[in-house]
């Protein structure tokens, strides 16, 4: 068997491994535009802000550790043309422009995802960069040290991280966004409002509700940010607006949603099924909606690239959907969230209510104890759970784990209450914060038969 496998990062990587542990035989090759694999790029802020002192710690693989498997990897190289019909590929090196020919049994499609660069008046200067692999952070991290005054475009989790990590290494940061809350896809008002003060009692600048229309310069280097709302004055610019999927090469050929996000079937293949496809290339199971969806978070690529090697051969472990979980650290604040909002709920027309809870984690009693927000969307009618989100200065984040087994599980906000959750007083309450939130869901009234006496 002969398996072609196009980008290795978090999906690639998986895929690549796990093929050559389960087919042995099979000749497999790697095709790498970059000159690294493997790059954990959520880890960029922590390395722009020191935290992560060695950078070879977000590298988990390497084309030599590949090459112990027996796979064949082309860094490097760029494939330019898939001919799915044929069964072939060409590739380009691009260190010597040279182009070939290879051909395939299966094709793997893991090719990731881009930043989203919009086309916008003096784009060209100097001092605007993206944030994405290891080059981009090596760059952002040399030209931080020579300015003063940082823009952050892009309120999302890498912009905001970002923010942070200039303003612990003494800039001056603005944050801008188009949307009037950050963080507005992951999270709701009741929790964006508190992040954002955290943010401004740091002196960080918010420009919120600012839509960016162009750059100024001077000698051919970016001085200002010119939005719908005013100026400002900026040294270096980082563009965090958003990822869309690399997937040129199949456009016309397999099923994609509107922005080019390929759509699989459970078992990780494409509308032709010797070509599979995994991470921020794909579209992904939405559970809450049960529709499919473009969300790129790298625990999504592993588990696609890991559920294509198992189904390579034939449909053997069907894949689950994901909720998008996800999490963040602002400053001392620990913050998650799964599934939907409630503003995401009902801008897909879903008839949802949300219960909101404030409590201590653990008993007073204790020396110390953290207060803890926990928010849970539900389903009006079918009272099934649809999303949750939290956050403390303690950190309670994998209580969000246990949320998304239940969304994944159809399981509903009333048994959320009396879910068997154990109690100490080092870590919880006899009632689970969990527990409390789903009681505090529950109907006032409990509806009861009449009893007829005959």
């Amino acid at each position: 068997m002969k398996v072609a496998v196009i980008g290795c990062t978090h999906a690639g990587t998986a895929a690549i491994v796990n093929t050559a542990q389960l087919y042995p035989e099979a000749e497999i090759t790697v095709y790498e535009r970059n000159d690294n694999i493997s790059f954990l790029s959520c880890g960029i802020a922590l390395y722009v802000g020191g935290v992560i002192k060695d950078p070879q710690g977000l590298f988990y693989s390497s084309p030599e550790k590949l090459a112990e498997l027996g796979v064949k990897t082309n860094m490097r190289h760029e494939v330019i043309q898939v001919d799915t019909d044929r069964k072939t590929l060409r590739a380009r090196n691009l260190a010597t422009g040279q182009e070939f020919d290879d051909s395939y049994d299966k094709l793997i499609m893991t090719t990731g995802s881009w930043p989203i660069v919009p086309k916008l008046e003096g784009m060209e200067l100097d001092g605007i960069l993206l944030s994405k692999n290891y080059s981009h952070s090596n760059t952002i991290i040399e030209r931080a040290q020579q300015v003063d005054r940082i823009t952050v475009v892009g309120a999302g989790y890498i912009g905001v991280e970002l923010v942070e990590a200039f303003q612990m290494n003494g800039k001056q940061v603005t944050l801008i966004d188009g949307e009037d809350r950050i963080l507005s896809k992951y999270l709701d008002e009741e929790f964006t409002t508190p992040i954002q003060k955290s943010l401004e009692d740091h002196g960080i600048t918010l420009a919120l509700g600012e839509k960016v229309s162009s750059f100024a310069g001077e000698n051919g280097k970016v001085t200002k940010v010119i939005t719908s709302k005013g100026e400002h004055e900026t040294d270096l610019v980082i563009l965090c607006i958003g990822f869309r999927p690399n997937t040129e090469l199949l456009k016309g050929k397999v099923d994609m949603l509107p922005n080019g996000a390929i759509i699989v079937n459970d078992y990780m293949q494409t509308s032709l099924p010797d070509i599979y496809a995994a991470g921020d290339s794909c579209a992904i199971h939405y559970n809450p909606t049960g529709k499919n969806a473009y969300i790129p978070l790298a625990t999504n690529a592993v588990r696609m690239g890991t559920l294509v090697a198992r189904n390579l051969v034939s449909p053997t472990i069907a894949y689950m959907g994901t909720q998008g979980t996800s999490g963040i650290k602002i400053y001392e604040d620990n913050i998650a969230g799964t599934g939907l909002t409630e503003d995401a709920a009902k801008a897909e027309g879903m008839d949802v209510e949300s219960v909101l809870l404030t409590d201590n984690y653990r008993p007073e009693f204790m020396p110390t104890f953290e207060q803890v927000q926990l928010k849970v969307v539900y389903d009006r009618l079918t009272r099934r759970i649809l999303g949750a989100q939290i956050m403390s200065k303690m950190d309670l984040t994998q209580s969000i784990n246990t949320v998304s087994v239940c969304i994944q599980n159809k399981m509903t906000v009333d048994q959320l209450a009396f879910i068997d959750f154990f109690f100490q007083p080092h870590y919880n309450k006899p009632w689970n914060f969990l527990n409390t939130a789903g009681l505090q869901a529950l109907p006032v009234t409990v509806p009861h038969k009449e009893t007829v006496t005959v």
